[in-house]
């Protein structure tokens, strides 16, 4: 019977451990975190959703604070054109969180940084690749581009000295995505490194609409694997999305993907940067408490759990301080829906939003809870205290489960 330590991910000569922790913002998937895969001999991902504040948490920065003081005069106008992130601050907070992970990083695995190109900024073209630019100017082993087709990111670095070192992937949801990605890429003689299938199962924001339970992640990696093959490309090809054993991630292995990408079971690790309260939600979950709905001002469906207080929290629009949803014209869906509510209720005290939720303002309290679809597993893999608490995990032996396990056995800790 075999284990996913009989396998490798192999990146040229280098063979890694074939397990990828997945980048889960903001600062969810912690450089702590991301270390101890490198360290173990896999990849682990940081992610650079909301960087400035990751960097004020981790280096006492004060790159909110300068912002909201500079913005301040526009706290109480419904029109966030005018918000703009300095460039040069964007930058420093980029390389300030990825060189302090890159200079502790210890064993023979990577990092990697997961890249949101949903994340706008009322500025796309600039911040991102401001946001890019700077992960590889301070050292980053690779990139993964997320959350969007990312159809001209590849374009953005083209003139980086990095451009053919670091290794850059891309997670799709279909073939049709891969392609439009190929084809859009194709003049800049440069292919992935590596392509990551993210399935209907995983967490937070979906590549699928409201009918993803239609979609199944062991056929569409099929359809990638033979697409590639037929176009005789050699690029790896790696699944996510709702593996949660060693044994599910070893029929993946065994059917062409070649490594998996994994974070559910990580969420509730030591390193993991949730509040030890949330953590313990993730545990108590049941099945009927993992929800998908439209509440995302992105567009995408988005996977969480039902009781996150970011649901229905008709918080003002924080643009001033954040404002990583804007678009280019300065909108944001949660802006027109909660400008609706105040115009229905005037007089009201309090704002009870539905339609969306202030991503930005949420995600940087830990207020809304995205999961993956087996978090309900959760409390199958540790031990229950006598004031009904779950004991944490460290990630090391997450990791070496995954890494070690047969028999869709899972390992509780001592």
């Amino acid at each position: 019977m075999k284990r996913v330590d009989d396998f490798r991910l192999k990146f040229g000569k280098k063979e890694l451990v074939p397990i990828l922790v997945g980048g889960m913002g903001v600062d969810i998937s912690t450089a702590e975190l991301a270390l101890e895969a490198a360290r173990l001999g896999g990849i682990g991902h940081i992610s650079d959703a909301m960087v400035p504040d990751v960097s004020d948490r981790r280096f006492g920065t004060k790159f909110v604070k300068d912002k909201t003081r500079f913005f301040k005069h526009n706290v109480d106008n419904s029109d966030k054109s005018i918000i703009k992130f300095d460039l040069g601050m964007l930058a420093e907070a980029t390389r300030r969180h990825v060189e302090a992970t890159m200079q502790a990083k210890r064993g023979d695995g990577l990092i990697f940084v997961n890249c949101m190109e949903k994340l706008t900024m009322n500025a796309p073209r600039e911040t991102l690749t401001v946001r890019l630019a700077s992960a590889l100017d301070a050292g980053i082993d690779g990139i993964t581009l997320s959350a969007g087709l990312h159809l001209g990111s590849f374009a953005l670095l083209a003139d980086h000295p990095r451009f053919r070192d670091a290794k850059l992937g891309i997670i799709v949801s279909s073939v049709r995505a891969l392609q439009l990605f190929l084809r859009k890429n194709a003049r800049l003689n440069r292919l992935p490194d590596y392509v990551i299938v993210e399935g209907p199962l995983a967490g937070g924001h979906l590549g699928f609409g409201m009918d993803w339970a239609q979609y199944d992640l062991a056929t569409i990696l099929a359809e990638v694997v033979q697409f590639l093959k037929t176009e005789q490309l050699n690029i790896p090809v790696i699944a996510a999305g709702g593996i949660f054993t060693g044994s599910d991630a070893v029929s993946f292995l065994e059917i062409g993907s070649a490594a998996v990408q994994v974070a559910t079971r990580f969420t509730v690790s030591n390193e993991c940067g949730l509040p030890t309260k949330v953590k313990q939600e993730y545990f108590k979950a049941s099945e009927d408490d993992i929800v998908v709905n439209t509440i995302s001002p992105t567009g995408y469906p988005m996977r969480m759990l039902k009781g996150s207080p970011a649901i229905g929290a008709g918080v003002r629009p924080n643009c001033e301080s954040y404002g990583y949803l804007l678009d280019g014209s300065g909108h944001c869906a949660y802006i027109t829906a909660y400008n609706h509510e105040v115009a229905l209720h005037p007089d009201a005290k309090i704002i009870s939003v539905m339609d969306k939720t202030c991503l930005c303002t949420h995600m940087r309290n830990f207020n809304l809870w995205t999961c993956g679809q087996a978090t309900y597993r959760l409390k199958d893999t540790t031990k229950r205290r006598e004031d009904g608490s779950y004991q944490m995990l460290s990630a090391e032996h997450i990791f070496k489960d995954y890494q070690f396990s047969i028999d869709q056995k899972i390992a509780l800790p001592t």
